[in-house]
């Protein structure tokens, strides 16, 4: 018979006792917050098969590198005929140009998250006003998360669970 030790996953003995809770703003998905992202940072510099797209820029408070990731929708696909790197911008494009996207932007991304990529400390307060000033538009939530658990979550859902959904609902308790 196993003991209580023994039976608590390997993971959990590795993780902090406390949560580390990242400072974050959120961003509900819109054609506009897309567009706004396109028009004030350019493609993305990177962009993941799960549909994520990744900016790093250094225009948070004090010069701190702030990640902005547009997370994907529940059970994303990418649109037939689309590569992993094209999809933001040929939706980008077709919204400019008044054509249709690959698919609607709601059925890519849930929304926007931004947080400072290297750890910094930096209050949520000032990182909200950093970020509206950068993209142009107020966050819709800003405060502190467990990304840890979000993420965790995420990966035992099988990516079938909603990120920003999970960041507004700590955001928002």
């Amino acid at each position: 018979m196993l003991g209580a030790c023994a039976r608590v996953q390997w993971w959990r003995k590795y993780r902090p006792a406390v949560a580390r809770l990242t400072p974050t703003c959120v961003w509900r998905i819109s054609p506009e917050l897309v567009l706004a992202l396109q028009d004030r940072f350019g493609d993305p510099v990177d962009a993941y098969v799960n549909g994520s797209q990744v900016w790093l820029r250094d225009d948070g408070p004090g010069d701190v590198t702030v990640e902005w990731r547009l997370h994907p929708v529940a059970n994303f696909e990418r649109p037939a005929g689309v590569d992993t790197y094209d999809v933001f911008p040929a939706t980008t494009q077709a919204l400019a140009e008044g054509g249709a996207p690959p698919a609607p932007v709601d059925h890519l991304w849930d929304g926007l998250e931004a947080f400072a990529a290297y750890g910094d400390e930096v209050e949520p307060a000032t990182l909200g006003a950093a970020t509206a000033s950068s993209l142009g538009i107020a966050s819709d939530a800003c405060g502190v998360v467990d990304d840890g658990r979000i993420g965790d979550d995420w990966e035992k859902s099988g990516g079938e669970t909603s990120i920003v959904d999970a960041l507004l609902s700590q955001l928002n308790a």
